[in-house]
């Protein structure tokens, strides 16, 4: 037998590179958080979290997703405007806040230039009196269309089936709307403010002045991440933590201002756009930037889910494989626990709770709970002020939720409307698994889960 001294150098990296593939697509997420702790425990976590992020780009296919949301941005880009004009006018900073648009945007000076001008054709009609009623209501639902349509994508993301009401829809994209303008006004604000300090007060004092040229530089990375973690901690229609969203902000921000550099240096490369399209040359580029800009704003949704959910997927591969007997005890164990907190009166579970107080698969857990849901045996309810935290709690009488109701539910749930001959053909072998379905089912019937 050849020892492990003899083999090759490229035997070794071989061996070496199918230890490191087995050890982060399997070894690695049987790892829990009992056995590792320190260090040790945040870099495992940390990996854990890039390859679900990565992994969650390529199988929740964003950039299918990102070209519909460059298709919505591109028709609501107008309106968008002329509801932050709009508002900002209201409040006599309509100026600061065009200029800070420019400044955020500084490779679409043609492009906003242009905006600016249907903007201001908009806010004419209104002003005149032409444009009233139905064409204002036009407008907002076009900007509340394009900020659901973003939601939605985040939400499919987040596994959230359930996106806000129309009425919640309403009210907080409006509210979000309202602040936008306020936001960008007070950035600009910081930003001449800062640049007067450095030239009248600490234009003496050298030692300052480098100190305050960095905050100055780094104040877009700062701004831009903080709208990408309030993007992410706000849209989605579930309880997003804020140090995941303000990672996740941290990376989309700074990609997307070292994205901007890129871009506006590139465009002296892409001169030849020009003589091929002439002035429509704007277009194309516009749409390539909007398409940038959304992947890497869905790979930093992708990261923050990613990072809150990453102790959910431990044991992922083993979950996927889960043997019958073990996902039926599961379905027994959860409704069991679910139906006693009802009968105690206590505040009902959420999936986290189940799965981090009895170590049951986070994904697992949430596969069960929307089962358990769609077959009538539990109902998803709303506990407290926060309605974007889902409860479960049973949706029947819990003195007829037995052991054998349950497995009849879910053993009948399903579709069994298929051309095989169970009549004539098959009739022995349909039979004899309706008998024994039934003689297990009726042998706990008068076991209720309230009593396990």
């Amino acid at each position: 037998m050849e020892s492990k001294d003899n083999k090759s150098l490229g035997e070794r990296i071989g061996d070496f590179l199918r230890k490191a593939i087995h050890f982060v697509t399997y070894d690695i997420w049987r790892i829990s958080e009992n056995e590792v702790s320190g260090i040790k425990e945040f870099f495992i976590n940390m990996i854990k979290t890039i390859i679900l992020a990565v992994r969650g780009f390529i199988n929740d296919d964003l950039t299918t997703k990102a070209s519909a949301l460059t298709y919505s941005t591109l028709l609501a880009i107008v309106p968008m405007l002329a509801v932050l004009l709009g508002i900002a006018k209201g409040f006599g900073f309509q100026h600061v806040v065009r200029q800070q648009l420019f400044d955020y945007f500084p490779g679409h000076n043609k492009e906003l230039t242009h905006a600016f001008t249907f903007v201001e054709n908009y806010l004419g009609l209104t002003q005149g009196g032409v444009f009233l009623g139905i064409g204002l209501i036009l407008l907002l639902y076009t900007v509340i269309n394009l900020i659901s349509a973003i939601e939605d994508t985040l939400n499919s993301i987040w596994q959230i089936k359930k996106s806000r009401t129309w009425y919640r829809k309403t009210t907080d994209y409006l509210a979000l709307v309202l602040i936008l303008p306020l936001l960008l006004t007070s950035s600009g604000g910081i930003s001449i403010f800062l640049s007067t300090i450095k030239e009248t007060i600490l234009g003496d004092y050298v030692f300052f002045t480098p100190m305050v040229e960095l905050l100055l530089n780094i104040t877009p990375y700062i701004i831009t991440s903080l709208a990408f973690t309030g993007l992410y901690l706000m849209l989605p229609n579930t309880r997003v933590k804020f140090k995941h969203a303000l990672v996740a902000g941290v990376v989309a921000g700074c990609a997307f201002q070292f994205f901007q550099v890129i871009y506006i240096s590139g465009q002296i490369w892409v001169s030849k756009y020009n003589t091929i399209y002439g002035s429509f040359a704007a277009l194309p580029l516009l749409l390539l930037w909007l398409q940038l800009s959304w992947l890497i704003c869905l790979f930093g949704a992708e990261l923050s889910y990613a990072s809150q959910n990453v102790k959910k997927f431990s044991f992922e591969r083993d979950s996927k494989s889960i043997s019958r007997r073990y996902k039926d005890f599961l379905f027994l164990l959860i409704t069991s626990l679910i139906v006693k907190r009802f009968e105690h009166g206590d505040k009902p579970y959420t999936a986290d709770e189940l799965s981090e107080s009895y170590r049951i698969p986070g994904r697992l857990t949430t596969e069960l709970l929307n089962m358990l849901t769609d077959i009538g045996i539990i109902i998803e309810v709303n506990y407290g002020l926060d309605d974007r935290i889902v409860y479960y709690q049973p949706a029947l009488d819990i003195n007829k939720i037995s052991v054998g109701f349950l497995f009849a539910k879910i053993d009948e749930f399903g579709s069994e409307s298929f051309k095989i001959d169970t009549s004539n053909l098959f009739q022995n072998e349909w039979d004899t698994l309706l008998k024994s379905r039934k003689d297990m089912m009726q042998s706990n019937e008068r076991v209720l889960l309230k009593d396990l």
